[in-house]
């Protein structure tokens, strides 16, 4: 009895388990971070609880949503590259139906908790996130241009002003600069994954950056898009909206990424795509974070 109990107490750890990943859990959290300095960002003082703890859940789970819907889009893909060919679906741990299912729910609830208890704003401005993502370019842009993660990048870039009004109900230059930065971030964050994993992108078929246009194409792009990100990054403090904190924080990251960049453009090897992978993470992160210490320093 006690070993029949033990595995189906397994059995149960090992699907929710699979339920997680479908939500891609590292990707939402790094969201989150940024949708919770936005908040921070967009009122002087304390932040209104209410508000910011049932804008914090909603657009969790609408991105969550989005990241099982991505799952369920892209399983036939994900069962053909090496990455992704032990998600839960092309493993066949969890069905098709299920996964709808669970994406569907995950939206429902975050839209409504975000258009009941927060406001009606932040709701329609999430929800149109998640269709960006999941379906304009899951569905159709990863499969008809190159230019994909750049165009559809702006959906990924909206959780600070998620945050941001969230907590005022108001759309802020401000914010759209937060927007701006992960925007411009993005392209020379995926654009060295994809360098990374071209073969696996080549052989289901899609048109990302190193496949259609090359490698040494893709790797001075990445470095074009770093020195205008490092321009981008200093608009905040010559709007006035930071200080001298997040000024030098910023440099310093800036140099970073594009010295990582530089590095795969012409000292590469075969660790380097990946290594600028994981240091363009570190870079939002920490930006993000710096910008939020400048903000309560100041």
């Amino acid at each position: 009895m006690s070993k029949s109990i033990s595995y189906e107490s397994d059995q149960t750890r090992s699907v929710w388990r699979h339920y997680l990943t479908l939500t891609k859990p590292k990707v939402v959290a790094l969201m989150l971070l940024t949708a919770l300095v936005g908040m921070c960002l967009a009122v002087p003082g304390a932040l209104p609880v209410q508000h910011s703890i049932l804008g914090m859940v909603g657009i969790g789970l609408m991105a969550s949503s989005a990241a099982a819907f991505n799952h369920l889009i892209d399983r036939r893909i994900d069962a053909i590259m090496a990455r992704t060919h032990r998600r839960p679906l092309p493993s066949g741990d969890i069905v098709p139906w299920r996964v709808a299912v669970f994406a569907f729910c995950l939206g429902v609830s975050g839209f409504s908790l975000l258009f009941i208890g927060v406001n009606a704003l932040t709701a329609w401005l999430t929800l149109a996130s998640l269709l960006g993502y999941a379906v304009v370019y899951t569905l159709y842009l990863k499969r008809a241009t190159p230019q994909n993660i750049v165009i559809a990048g702006i959906a990924g870039a909206m959780p600070p002003l998620l945050g941001w009004t969230a907590v005022t109900g108001e759309l802020h230059s401000h914010a759209w600069l937060l927007v701006m930065i992960i925007f411009i971030w993005t392209p020379p964050h995926f654009w060295a994954l994809a360098i990374h994993r071209r073969d696996d992108y080549a052989k289901a078929d899609i048109p990302m950056l190193p496949v259609t246009h090359g490698i040494e194409y893709t790797k001075t792009s990445i470095l074009l898009y770093t020195i205008l990100l490092a321009l981008v990054c200093l608009l905040p403090v010559l709007v006035g909206m930071s200080g001298v904190v997040y000024w030098v924080g910023s440099t310093i990251l800036s140099l970073g990424f594009i010295g990582y960049a530089w590095k795969l453009k012409y000292n590469a090897n075969e660790k380097t795509a990946m290594e600028t992978f994981k240091f363009s993470i570190y870079h939002l992160m920490l930006l993000f974070l710096i910008i939020l210490a400048d903000h309560y320093i100041a």
